[in-house]
């Protein structure tokens, strides 16, 4: 009866409904010694719930962590390692990181990896195929319905943009990204993956003005993280 009550009462308090599976082995010298270990942990299954409900809602297609990710052929900037990479400090700083390289060589894996870690540091994330994004955008405006992007936008810390110039854009579409860039810019951190060279992007833009200022705007905060070797997928391929 009384782990019922209790149970009852945390849920009408919004508290972990889980402390009347463990309150009872709680070992304490005091009240207060017994109050400040449930409550602590309770905070701790609360922000172990966060980061789930945030890893889900991000959109990752698959799920990468960083422990099985190789930095073998990855040439980071001199004020970077990769203990202090995986902290995901760069979020806090609102920095971008650009991940450049030849398609198969871990940037997709890095971006995934550091934004489930973003999620676990209780920071919201949205990933995206930026085709898929630029597609989603146009369809949304052409509804009448862009705010669900934009409201969903706000409350990231983090945007993974995945295969940036993979596929060319029309203006619209290219308005449409910039939007989106301009948003983050100084408010939020964005991670690119891209096998295009920066004086390629025009290549896949419509407006030549609008990719200068995009690029600009990734730049100014930005670290280019480059991603060098032979494709990993091709490397391990039954193909050979």
């Amino acid at each position: 009866m009384s782990k019922e009550i209790i149970l009852d009462l945390c849920r009408q308090l919004r508290l972990a409904s889980s402390i009347a599976e463990y309150y009872h082995e709680i070992e304490a010298a005091s009240h207060e010694e017994f109050l400040i270990k449930i409550l602590t942990e309770a905070l701790a299954r609360r922000k172990i719930e966060i980061s789930k409900r945030y890893i889900r809602q991000a959109g990752f297609e698959i799920l990468k962590g960083l422990d099985s990710f190789d930095y073998s052929n990855i040439v980071l900037p001199s004020q970077l390692t990769p203990a202090l990479l995986e902290t995901c400090e760069f979020v806090d700083k609102k920095q971008n990181l650009i991940l450049y390289g030849q398609p198969g060589t871990g940037k997709t894996h890095l971006a995934t990896a550091l934004g489930v870690q973003t999620c676990l540091n209780s920071q919201p994330v949205l990933y995206y195929k930026t085709s898929k994004l630029v597609n989603h955008l146009v369809e949304l405006k052409k509804m009448g319905k862009e705010d669900r992007f934009w409201k969903r936008l706000e409350k990231a810390a983090l945007l993974i943009l995945d295969e940036w110039g993979y596929l060319p854009f029309e203006r619209l579409g290219t308005q449409m990204l910039f939007e989106v860039i301009s948003n983050c810019y100084e408010r939020r951190s964005v991670i690119l993956t891209t096998n295009l060279p920066f004086n390629e992007w025009n290549t896949i833009f419509y407006d030549q003005k609008l990719t200068a200022a995009i690029l600009d705007r990734m730049v100014h905060h930005g670290l280019l993280i480059m991603h060098e070797g032979e494709s990993y997928r091709l490397r391990h391929s039954s193909m050979q």
